[in-house]
């Protein structure tokens, strides 16, 4: 085995070894399993209590017109607010509806007796401005306006298709595209500075032990870097893999639990046909929707999330663009960590390393930035040359992937990635070989560049 083949298999088989890893592996998506049933049973436990609100209406429009609604009930009274204020043990709050609110709309005043929320005064506000549009429509004197307004109030559902370059149709779904456009950019931001600064405190660790100094006698600066950050990586992939598994299986479990059968049936009918057929139900054009066994007058209200189920199921959407979040996690990691272990080998503790790590995290967060402008314009021009530049398109390209990018943009970012981190690792060695034999003096940049410039 090769010198850089034995750093690699001591980083990972010293880390995988710790029991912090198999922890932190085990963990990590329980809590993210947690979570999210946390945020759901949150959403669930949200207070019930009725709120009683008295209306004092002077228009003589709003107060008989308005419904109760949710937990908001409406009581219309001849009490002054004066009296209210007196006495208001059963009442929520106080809504006062000017004379003029028909031709004024902000003539509408809420007095509330604790503390009110945007969800409580948009629905009050809504009720109001449905009641005064309906007032305003009677003054045109158009017989049976409620039956007609009821025929004319159209829902359009979309169905978006996307058209490859051999002229097939297949449908696409951007709730699903931009879901994972996040999720994969947001995870490859997280592991890269995460794996990034495990780097550089393990070059610390090392360098304060004097162990670096055994090692270099017989290790090439270049090959125990090399060794070291690959080694890493393998930590971060062999992480990133189990987590995607359980998470895959745990996703599953849910949406068989919790998806109706025949939406089921109708995606994997669209991940098996490549799309939705001429009935928009996820069958082949002619194809009967009793066959199927179900009632799917629940996909028609509902396209776009049969759409996206259809695109989790089809394994030629999924596992390609997974392969390639690979790819561009790899190379994002091996580039930063790189350059974390740069810094590592430059300084004696963590708190000197601040000054260094600051130029290296700035394009990371200039790539989350760029993230967002992706999800938005995904083939613009910014997203187009972020995605190209190596310390962004780990996170843009990424975030590009679920809506489609043409292979060569995909084979030149890859090797400009690829090339740049060769020449970090480079660079990171040529600082990695003075660094390491240098303690108690905190390095300016100008003298980092004096190491790289010494010749070997």
């Amino acid at each position: 085995m090769s010198k850089i083949g034995l750093v690699i298999a001591r980083e990972f088989n010293e880390r995988v070894r710790k029991r912090s890893f198999l922890i932190t592996t085990i963990l990590t998506p329980l809590l993210m399993v947690g979570l999210i049933g946390g945020m759901v049973a949150m959403m669930s436990l949200r207070s019930s209590d009725t709120k009683t609100i008295e209306v004092i209406d002077s228009s003589g429009v709003v107060g008989p017109r308005l419904e109760d609604a949710g937990t908001i009930d409406y009581l219309p009274t001849e009490r002054t607010l004066e009296e209210i204020n007196a006495s208001h043990e059963s009442t929520w709050g106080v809504l006062v509806v000017g004379p003029n609110v028909m031709t004024d709309p902000s003539d509408v005043r809420l007095y509330s007796y604790s503390s009110s929320t945007f969800e409580i005064e948009a629905a009050i506000a809504g009720a109001i401005s449905s009641i005064i549009e309906t007032e305003k429509l009677k003054g045109y004197d158009i017989e049976e306006l409620p039956r007609i307004m009821a025929e004319v109030k159209t829902d359009v559902r979309l169905t978006a298709y996307k058209v490859d370059e051999s002229g097939g149709e297949k449908e696409s779904s951007s709730m699903l595209s931009m879901g994972l456009a996040y999720g994969l950019g947001f995870l490859m931001y997280m592991f890269v500075l995460l794996y990034g600064v495990q780097v550089m405190n393990g070059v610390i660790e090392e360098k304060n032990s004097k162990v670096l100094e055994v090692i270099v006698s017989s290790v090439r600066p270049f090959e125990l870097m090399m060794g070291k950050i690959v080694g890493i990586a393998c930590v971060a992939v062999t992480q990133f893999v189990i987590w995607v598994a359980v998470i895959a299986v745990f996703g599953t479990i849910v949406v068989h639990r919790m998806v109706p059968e025949d939406i089921l049936a109708a995606a994997q009918s669209m991940s098996a046909t490549g799309g939705v057929g001429a009935d928009g139900l996820g069958m082949p054009t002619g194809t009967p929707a009793a066959e199927m066994g179900a009632d799917m007058s629940a996909l028609v209200d509902n396209p776009e999330a049969v759409a996206a189920l259809g695109s989790m199921m089809d394994l030629g959407y999924i596992v390609p663009m997974l392969a390639v979040f690979l790819v561009f996690f790899a190379g994002g990691y091996l580039l930063y960590a790189a350059a974390f272990a740069a810094v590592g080998s430059a300084v004696d503790n963590v708190q000197d390393s601040q000054q260094f790590q600051m130029p290296i995290t700035l394009p990371l967060v200039f790539g989350m930035i760029g993230m967002i402008n992706a999800m938005q314009d995904p083939n613009g021009p910014i997203a187009f040359w972020l995605s190209l530049v190596p310390f962004t398109s780990p996170m843009v390209m990424v975030e590009r992937i679920p809506y489609g990018v043409p292979a060569w943009q995909l084979a030149l970012s890859i090797a400009l990635l690829v090339a740049t981190f060769v020449a970090m690792v480079w660079l990171a060695g040529k600082i990695y070989r003075v660094g390491i034999f240098m303690y108690g003096k905190k390095p300016s940049l100008r003298e980092l560049a004096k190491w790289i410039s010494y010749k070997s």
